[in-house]
């Protein structure tokens, strides 16, 4: 589809309504759109909640079998539903759907250190594409199923790279709460595939920025930006990442 992009949200903007208004306002501005989204916090608040650990490896979640469903619980239950009722409520006709629900296929990626941890193998193309040619901005939910129905946890940053690639995405675009990657305090309005590993070796880039780069780089789409929601209404705006190959955009 000409001019799609794929928008990828988490963090605690997911609960500030201003944010969400100002969000829905950028998708309108850039439509059509797919958002893919996280919810990392409120997972983790879950998980604290519940006596589970909360473990991380290069931003990407240790996620055993009961971290998996509280994972399921938490996005595709109250944060999918919030975020689609605050763009429904401005003017985004937003659905949800999610990857258990066929529109991700999956497979786990290292069971013994990470859990269940999935990497995207297969993206429901037609299901989205008949959503979008229907006026609808389809919100994707990451919490995605086994052949055998168990819980998979896939990281949002990856999902919404694979999206993207899979659709032919005229843009990939990760939202933060930062606006782009900074170095000394300043935003680096570029960084190449050197650059990315030399500060994530030198541990500028940290956390959940290292699961964005990675994703970034891995996508097959033709513009990747990460930063903040400036970026829907400034196409410069954010820091552009070099990618791993570049594909043809839609």
């Amino acid at each position: 589809m000409l001019g799609l992009r794929v928008i990828k949200v988490g963090g605690a903007e997911l609960e500030v309504a201003a944010w969400l208004e100002r969000l829905a306002m950028g998708i309108r501005a850039v439509r059509p759109a797919v958002v893919v989204h996280g919810g990392g916090r409120r997972i983790s608040a879950w998980q604290e909640r519940l006596g589970l650990k909360v473990e991380k490896v290069d931003g990407v979640r240790v996620t055993p079998p009961e971290v998996a469903d509280v994972a399921h619980m938490v996005l595709s239950g109250p944060t999918q539903a919030d975020l689609v009722r605050a763009l429904r409520a401005h003017g985004v006709e937003a659905v949800g759907v999610s990857g258990a629900e066929g529109y991700l296929t999956v497979e786990l990626v290292d069971p013994a250190r990470m859990g269940r941890v999935g990497r995207v193998t297969g993206v429901d193309v037609e299901g989205l594409r008949r959503l979008l040619a229907s006026g609808f901005t389809p919100v994707i939910a990451p919490a995605s199923a086994d052949e055998h129905g168990a819980a998979v946890n896939v990281n949002a940053d990856e999902a919404a790279a694979a999206v993207a690639s899979a659709l032919g995405a005229l843009e990939l675009l990760f939202v933060s709460d930062v606006p782009g990657i900074l170095h000394d305090g300043r935003v680096l309005p570029f960084i190449s595939a050197e650059a990315v590993e030399d500060l994530v070796a030198r541990d500028v880039i940290t956390d959940g920025m290292v699961a964005k780069v990675v994703a970034a780089r891995q996508s097959n789409v033709a513009r990747v930006r990460i930063g903040d929601l400036r970026m829907l209404t400034n196409p410069d705006g954010g820091t552009l990442v070099a990618v791993a190959a570049v594909g043809a955009a839609a």
